[in-house]
């Protein structure tokens, strides 16, 4: 590993927690072609045990650093060239820890066109600017005299030019610069204001009309709905930064002045600190204003991306229903209730459209079609969609259920976010080239009850819409931090090989859509894989790949015992010792506790596989193909609360986390909008980040604290000591003036709203989020 590799792999170590080796390791199995699923799982000798968030950061540093470095070298080329590359120079571009550091080094020798100060030293004014920097006691007009011309043509235009000179220089003084940039992030103050005329228009906005904040403390929602208004025209936003200092002279000009030594009472020191003032108030302030900004919408962005990246990991570890036939309903009223029935696998076995509302109001005709479709395939669960008339087509199957004898299915409100997208999807079409695409809708809903993870990694991660303000950050950042989500929930759960849908395979680590596809076309054409190792008869599925994504494939009734778990093929011999060492049959030993927990996993240890794997096979053959998601469980929603009008202060009811985000919880209680629990009433105790109590999908109890019918709010409490409106955020609620069918709220494990098109399904809640964060604001 050469020299710059180290470097980079010690400091990475150190922000990972990690030894030197234990990154290098790492990142020689990255540039291998290794994927992090599987570095974390099974090269865990080889890394010292590094996990897969430490690798994911690895990873992520990794790229910036190399970058960085590529740049370096592009900044060292470029002087070079100029032949102003001196040793101190390049001391300090080597020694520079991010990219904002070296751009303000390279400043004075970046390639620029043609500036004020660079025609001020055409016209021969830059040794007046040296004169004046040089000799405090002379008069600056006088000097300037000196250098007069045709193009120079008095005193004034002589100063002006040296001026340029110097706040040029002034300006680009990386270590100046650095200084200044640090004190305005440590004083710097951002302000909204209201465009005028915009007030009515902009109401969403309303609490930002007249804000500030430090800077520093900005959090991501708030920085984030600022920054919206100012990109929809109804806010300005500016960073004021010193402004309660009287002094007649700014601490930044002071800065600047105590660079270059200006000061005292000599004529070239007063003339020099109005060269400082004027620097900082044309120059300076303006370069690091957008500077800060940028960093505010970065630091704001990442925060965001990764609230979404947390909420969508919860959402796919949902747990799920099982494998038991299914009903998907997708509700509607005027074109009726797209119905898809599913067997235990997913195959589709039956569909239909019911239309018991109006116009048609043919509810008896309904009810009576799905109790057929009930009784003829044997259904145990029922998937109602959470779109328009969600509501009236659960009671209309609650009524007809009531009149069932036992066993009755099972009914489930689940979201449809992101439904209509993978129903006019390549992927839907290839799956049900014959099916209308309201239908296809209907089989997502049951499938995505019976396995949430198998169904959603089918639709574009933000499209599925548990996130804030996705629709304004960095897009190449959040698909690249989502994927990475998708890939460690799919390989953390574990795929069926012979019966895994092609989106599915495609997430394994090592497989891609062309390799998935591949398997799948030689599953059909073959028929089931009856062992891990007939993989390698894939079409360009090599050794390599086998290695990456074997252990993540799981055959059932395979002719090998083994590849039903997540035991890797590399180390079956060392599972055949433990196996043998207790003398019994491997599927008689395979989930036996007590007789596994009783050996000495330090005994099978060899010279290739360590304490770590051992532990882990041994752990695997008492619980294999172990599932890390929880067990199934549903919010049972209180009988007659159906509408916001329905609540009341005081009352206590069982509802589903739809979202969470750092300032609180939304939690969906089947009233077509769900409550806010603000991250001060989420416990009896001091609540940080939502996310340490709640994440979507939790089966939580609330209290309701208040309800605003008319802006559609309900704040929620899940504290037991009686917590009050004024530490809830009191009013604040998502639902202002949407549609049932933009965002709607989840029930059973399954979360809800934020992404997807605009007004579709899945919609980003633009206005009532909005009003929610406000609110959440004031509390803070």
């Amino acid at each position: 590993m050469s020299a710059d590799a180290k470097r980079i792999a010690a400091l990475i170590a150190t922000e990972i927690s990690a030894r030197p080796e234990q990154a290098e390791a790492a990142i020689g199995l990255l540039d291998e072609g290794a994927t992090v699923p599987f570095i974390a799982r099974y090269r865990k000798e080889v890394t010292g045990g590094l996990d897969d968030t430490q690798l994911r950061t690895l990873s992520e540093r990794l790229s910036y650093l190399r970058e960085l470095d590529q740049r370096r070298d592009t900044i060292l080329g470029s002087i070079r060239e100029q032949g102003k590359l001196t040793p101190e120079l390049e001391t300090k571009i080597a020694t520079a820890a991010t990219k904002a550091e070296l751009e303000d080094i390279y400043l004075p020798y970046k390639p620029k066109r043609r500036t004020k100060a660079q025609i001020a030293r055409e016209r021969g004014l830059g040794p007046l600017a040296e004169a004046i920097l040089a000799d405090r006691s002379k008069v600056p007009a006088d000097l300037a005299k000196d250098y007069l011309g045709d193009e120079v043509p008095d005193e004034k235009a002589a100063l002006e030019g040296a001026r340029d000179i110097l706040a040029e220089q002034f300006a680009e003084n990386a270590d100046l610069v650095g200084k200044l940039r640090n004190h305005m992030k440590e004083r710097a103050v951002l302000r909204a204001r209201v465009v005028e005329g915009k007030e009515e228009a902009g109401a969403k906005f309303s609490d930002y009309f007249d804000h500030s904040e430090r800077w520093a403390g900005v959090p991501s929602h708030r920085a984030l709905a600022m920054l919206r208004g100012r990109n929809e025209d109804v806010l300005a936003l500016d960073l004021e930064v010193d402004t309660d200092d009287t002094s007649p002279l700014k601490p930044a000009v002071r800065m600047i002045a105590a660079a270059y030594e200006i000061g005292g009472t000599l004529p070239g020191d007063q003339w020099l600190m109005e060269v400082a003032g004027w620097t900082w108030r044309v120059k300076l302030f303006l370069h690091l204003t957008l500077d800060l900004m940028r960093d505010l919408r970065e630091r704001a962005e990442e925060e965001a991306i990764n609230v979404f990246a947390r909420n969508l990991k919860d959402l796919l570890l949902a747990a799920p229903a099982g494998t038991r036939a299914t009903m998907g309903l997708d509700p509607g009223i005027r074109t009726g209730v797209k119905v898809a029935v599913v067997d235990a696998t997913g195959k589709l076995l039956d569909t239909e459209t019911v239309y018991p509302f109006p116009p048609r109001n043919d509810l008896r005709g309904g009810q009576a079609a799905l109790s057929a479709l009930i009784r003829k395939h044997g259904v145990e669960l029922i998937a109602i969609g959470n779109g328009t008339a969600s509501r009236e087509t659960e009671k209309m199957v609650a009524d007809m259920l009531s009149d069932m004898p036992a066993p009755k299915p099972l009914k489930v409100v689940v979201s449809e976010a992101g439904a209509s997208v993978y129903s006019a999807s390549p992927t839907a079409a290839a799956e049900f080239p014959d099916l209308d695409v309201s239908l296809r809708g209907a089989v997502s809903i049951a499938r995505r009850l019976q396995d949430p993870l198998a169904e959603l990694v089918k639709i574009e991660p933000k499209s599925i819409g548990v996130g804030q303000y996705q629709h304004d950050v960095d897009q190449y950042r959040l698909a690249k931090a989502l994927d990475a989500v998708v890939e460690d929930a799919v390989n953390a759960v574990g795929v069926d090989l012979n019966t895994a849908s092609k989106s599915l395979l495609a997430r394994v680590s090592g497989l891609g859509e062309s390799i998935a596809e591949a398997i799948v076309a030689h599953r059909d054409a073959n028929g089931a894989f009856s062992s891990r190792r007939e993989l390698l008869e894939v079409a360009r599925l090599g050794q390599r790949t086998f290695e990456q994504c074997a252990g993540f494939l799981r055959i059932q009734n395979g002719t090998e015992p083994l590849d039903a778990s997540s035991v890797h093929p590399e180390a079956y011999g060392v599972a055949r010792k433990i196996v043998a060492s207790c003398g019994r049959d491997v599927r008689a030993l395979m989930g036996d506790a007590g007789a596994l927990k009783a050996l000495d996993p330090r005994v099978f240890v060899d010279d290739r596989f360590g304490l770590p794997t051992v532990r882990d096979i041994i752990s695997e053959l008492e619980k294999p193909g172990r599932d890390p998601r929880p067990a199934f469980r549903t919010a049972t929603f209180a009988e007659g609360i159906d509408d916001i009008k329905d609540l009341k202060p005081g009352m206590s009811l069982e509802g589903t986390v739809t979202n969470v985000a750092a300032f609180g919880a939304f939690v969906d209680i089947g009233v077509h909008q769900d409550g806010l629990v603000h991250v001060s009433q989420l416990a009896d105790r001091f609540v940080k980040d939502a996310h340490e109590v709640v994440k979507a999908g939790d089966v939580v109890k609330v209290r309701v604290l208040e309800v605003d019918i008319k802006r559609k709010r309900i704040s929620l409490s899940m504290r037991k000591d009686g917590g009050s409106a004024a530490g809830a955020g009191a009013g604040a609620g998502t639902g202002a003036g949407r549609p049932r069918d933009q965002g709607k709220p989840a029930r059973a494990a399954m979360p809800r709203n934020g992404g997807g098109k605009p007004g579709g399904r899945g919609s980003e809640p633009q206005g009532a989020l909005a009003a929610a964060l406000a609110q959440a604001m004031k509390k803070k």
